[in-house]
């Protein structure tokens, strides 16, 4: 589980199966980390890169294979503050970034709406590239986030230009209710 917190950003580099990325944290094979909100079981470290595998379905569902920038989290551990939201780091796809507006200290930014558009409401949760976020706005074809100035310096959403997928995940308390409503 991971809080949608991000830590840090690292570079990356994807090659053969495996995903290399530079963290400014100690981490151990078999640590799991949010890589752009996709959780990945470390294989590798040698004090400043990390190397994991990453399969078929990750690649299909993630932007990792293009990714150059990633935002990064550890998993949470019990007793540690839940600052963000629950977040599985069980990507479910990938949305376009639309476009972006800055009003006053705020940076409005635009994505797609995913299949899942019944999992994006206003003032719901939503992880874009691993990082937690409130919806601002729902429109037909597309959904609104504000950010504010720390969190675009802290992620790599500052780095995104239109046309560019980010991955997301729905919330996963909006997933089981509407599973149980379902039944």
């Amino acid at each position: 589980m991971f809080s949608g917190i991000v830590e840090a950003t690292g570079k990356a580099r994807y090659s053969a199966g495996k995903l290399y990325v530079e963290v400014p944290f100690e981490v151990r094979p078999g640590d799991s980390v949010a890589v752009n909100g996709a959780c990945l079981t470390v294989v590798a470290f040698d004090g400043r890169t990390v190397a994991f595998d990453v399969g078929e379905e990750t690649l299909r569902r993630t932007n990792l294979r293009e990714a150059r920038v990633v935002n990064l989290e550890r998993a949470l551990k019990v007793g540690d503050r839940l600052d963000g939201h629950i977040v599985t780091g069980h990507v479910d796809g990938m949305v376009r970034f639309i476009a972006k507006r800055t009003s006053g200290n705020t940076t409005w930014m635009a994505f797609e709406m995913p299949k899942e558009s019944w999992g994006v409401t206003e003032k719901g949760s939503i992880t874009l590239n691993g990082v937690s976020l409130t919806v601002a706005r729902v429109e037909s074809s597309r959904f609104w986030i504000q950010v504010i100035p720390y969190t675009l310096e802290k992620t790599n959403l500052s780095l995104l230009k239109p046309g560019e997928r980010v991955n997301y995940e729905i919330d996963v308390i909006a997933r089981y209710v509407r599973r149980i409503l379902s039944i």
